[in-house]
């Protein structure tokens, strides 16, 4: 089973009742696909590296998310990208698989790094 994580910045001019709402339509959609979000995170409101939007700040949301495969995160991460709500996200594989082999030979971290590839992707919007 692979491990990945979601996280998306939230504008922060939502209640904390509209955040938990669009958690749960994300936790929701990814349910349905077939994951399971073993662990979901908030991190709360935090000030962001730049503006984006004039928004200086950003509330947080990590979802921890198992699946047998990387095709949950399609229809999520198109409405994440059509929201106007969502400033940013960004989906990584972070299962032990995937983990870069740092001792024995190097034919072992190149099997290790070649088996298959991450997914990792990052919206940006103006």
């Amino acid at each position: 089973m692979r491990e990945y994580e979601l996280m998306f910045i939230i504008d922060p001019r939502l209640t904390d009742e509209e955040i938990v709402s669009l958690a749960d339509q994300y936790k929701e959609m990814i349910q349905s696909a077939g994951g399971e979000v073993h662990k979901e995170e908030s991190w709360g409101k935090r000030k962001l590296a730049y503006q984006i939007n004039k928004l200086s700040e950003g509330s947080y949301m990590l979802f921890h998310v198992r699946s047998e495969q990387g095709s949950v995160f399609r229809e999520v991460e198109q409405r994440l990208r059509q929201n106007e709500r969502v400033l940013r996200y960004m989906t990584v594989r972070t299962d032990a698989g995937r983990l870069r082999y740092r001792g024995g030979s190097e034919q072992e971290a190149e099997e290790s790094a070649a088996a298959e590839p991450a997914t990792s992707h990052a919206e940006e919007k103006e």
